[in-house]
């Protein structure tokens, strides 16, 4: 065993790694860049190494410095986490080159699953069903649409180096085609470096189920599929384990397809093979077909852990250290079912936009195994992915595993950025999903469904002006003034109400014309009479109630009118910070609602902005290349003359 490794990566999965070394008594050394000199991994890490600047190709993505990084160190071997460069085989083979041990597969194993053409011939030839699709070298748009009609819409337009949804446009009609495939090419190249597609069939009805294998290069075992079938715009959202609806005859076909897979290769350490599931009649042994192999520890892991009891990070590195693989398949049992939720920082209600902004408040349930990278007060960084934490939770049934999560769900309080979070706890209260009826279309039928505003009666809001008033300390005694109730108005960016101490432990709140009656007694709440198990919580940041449909109010001086913004200066301004990729309009060019204006990079992904209404471009603010910041004006426009 190893005494000490150095740690490639960042986040909650740097710091998974920490915990399984720690236990097993493997020194770690943390690499940092600029924007994350004070990141949890680094202080959990027993040395630390700063890389460069906050962009990953000043820092994490500098193979040479983290190699010299870990020799300088002493450390005998580098763990890849996942992302940056866990599956770059020139990576690997510099590893290998300056005598330390890479924890993953060969390069050459993940050359032969890094371009998911090649991928899928070796597949085929291993056996192992793949989906109906164009695969070839030629890359000509009018040999891609031919291929495309062949093929049958609806289609899928794929980056063969991509993963993670970028570099992939679902296409339904052959008039759309063209100008899927350039942003599709245009993200992939951006991603990957590599603009290559191919095109699969895409499957009506699809589930998004894959496979863990593990293999020590002579041989693999497979520990169990995973559902992730739960996806935005091709990222998955919650996961679990194993697959609901699956059939002995099922999860032998597929574990069997997997280790063959893995096998071809010679694989070794911890990957991950892809189907893709026909779910229309149930799951059927000939109705799944293998998309990809992810090389490297999945996100989604931790679910595979809680159903087996393995720590997959330990495995990864007693096989890495020279041992056989630890266990034999009829080892391997499931026990129970488990969940993972991904918790965002991002925007839902603008469309899933990811967020920044500074953690003020950061609170976990005990109850739930939690992943995070990020600590009360941390920053999400535009530079970075803005996942907060994975939320996993284990139940004997999916029923009990499922209302874990919604409770764990519930427990989690975030102050300081626009999260996921309601929408999460809305998708583990969908009919559907609680009955295990899932496919990838699930979230885009129900969107606006699960999107919606909370059913609050307004108990949380006067629950947070209580909070905002100074009240919420359960010492606070209410105030009297000559047997009148002490009245004052309570402001907060975007709103306000009047507040009422009508004496000790009691206070009315009028928020648009209706009043609420708030008692309270040390930390227990009633609101018109009912009861209310909602956390108020003070931060920096303003005031936050948590436990039934999250309110943030930030206090405001009603005074000040700085910045206010009408709405009405037909600027486009920039949702989040990030670079501008493209601008795809001219001064004086008339433009009408819809109309794509400029594109923006932003954590990884591409945005394209839209005209909001017809008009005339009166100015062009940004130019291609601009590192600009949230709210920054990009375009004005003018209306267009009657």
């Amino acid at each position: 065993m190893f005494d000490k490794i150095l740690i490639a990566n960042r986040g909650e999965i740097a710091c998974r790694v920490i915990d399984t070394c720690r236990r097993m008594g493997v020194t770690t050394v943390a690499v940092f860049s600029d924007a994350d000199r004070a990141a949890r991994h680094v202080q959990m890490a027993d040395q630390a190494v700063h890389l460069g600047g906050p962009a990953p190709a000043d820092s994490y993505l500098r193979g040479d410095a983290i190699i010299a990084a870990a020799m300088a160190t002493g450390a005998q071997a580098i763990h890849p986490g996942y992302g940056f460069l866990s599956e770059n085989p020139d990576f690997v083979d510099q590893v290998q080159a300056a005598g330390l041990v890479f924890i993953g597969p060969s390069g050459d194993a993940i050359r032969a699953m890094g371009l998911k053409d090649a991928a899928k011939a070796l597949m085929e030839k291993a056996g192992v069903p793949v989906v109906p699709g164009y695969h070839g070298a030629d890359q000509e748009a009018d040999h891609l649409a031919r291929m495309a009609d062949e093929i049958g819409y609806p289609v899928l337009v794929k980056a063969v180096a991509g993963g993670g949804g970028k570099g992939m446009r679902r296409v339904d009609d052959p008039a759309d085609f063209a100008q899927a495939l350039d942003s599709a090419r245009s993200e992939a190249r951006t991603a990957f470096g590599n603009p290559d597609v191919l095109i699969e069939k895409y499957v009506l009805q699809p589930r998004h189920i894959e496979v863990q294998v593990f293999g020590d290069g002579k041989r693999a075992v497979h520990l169990f599929e995973r559902d992730c079938s739960l996806q935005r715009r091709h990222q998955k959202v919650i996961e679990e384990a194993p697959a609901p609806g699956m059939t002995a005859e099922m999860r032998q076909a597929m574990g069997d397809a997997a280790v063959r897979a893995a096998e071809a290769i010679g694989y070794s350490g911890a990957g991950t093979i892809e189907f893709i599931v026909d779910g229309s009649d149930g799951l059927r042994p000939d109705r799944f077909w293998f998309m990809e192999m992810n090389t490297r520890l999945q996100v989604e892991h931790p679910v595979t852990e809680a159903i087996t009891g393995i720590d997959l990070v330990e495995w990864q590195l007693r096989v890495a250290s020279g041992e056989d693989l630890p266990a034999r398949q009829q080892d391997l049992t499931i026990n129970g079912h488990a969940f993972e939720a991904r918790l965002y920082a991002e925007d839902v209600p603008a469309g899933f936009l990811p967020a920044t902004g500074r953690l003020a408040h950061l609170g976990f349930p005990a109850s739930a195994r939690i992943e995070t990278g990020v600590r009360q007060g941390d920053v999400i960084s535009p530079w970075y992915d803005p996942m907060i934490a994975k939320v996993v939770t284990w139940g004997q049934t999916r029923a009990v595993a499922l209302r874990s999560l919604e409770s764990a769900l519930v427990d989690t309080d975030v102050a300081g950025s626009v999260t996921n979070l309601d929408f999460l706890i809305a998708l583990t209260r969908h009919d559907g999903f609680s009955a295990g009826q899932v496919d990838t279309g699930l979230i885009g039928r129900d969107l606006d469904a699960l999107t919606a505003p909370g059913d609050d009666d307004g108990a949380s809001v006067a629950l947070a002006v209580i909070g905002l008033a100074g009240l919420a300390d359960p010492d606070t005694q209410g105030g009297m003034t000559l047997w009148q109730p002490l009245r004052r108005t309570i402001a907060w960016d975007g709103g306000q109400a009047v507040l009422e101490v009508m004496g000790p432990g009691h206070a009315r709140v009028t928020l648009d014309d209706r009043i609420h009656d708030v008692r309270w007694q040390g930390d227990r709440w009633w609101v018109d009479g009912d009861l209310c198990r909602q956390r108020i919580i003070h931060h920096d940041a303003g005031v936050s109630v948590f436990g039934r449909g999250t309110v943030h109010l930030k206090p405001v001086d009603p005074l000040d009118r700085a910045g206010a913004d009408d709405g009405g200066d037909g600027l486009t301004r920039s949702p989040m910070p990030g670079l501008v990729k493209a601008i795809h309009v001219t001064q004086g060019q008339q433009v009408r609602a819809g109309d794509r204006l400029c594109v923006l990079e932003a954590m990884k992904m591409e945005h394209s902005l839209l005209a909001s209404r017809d008009g005339t471009v009166a100015e062009v603010l940004a130019a291609q290349g601009d590192q600009v910041e949230a709210g920054a004006a990009l375009i004005r426009l003018d209306e267009v003359p009657e």
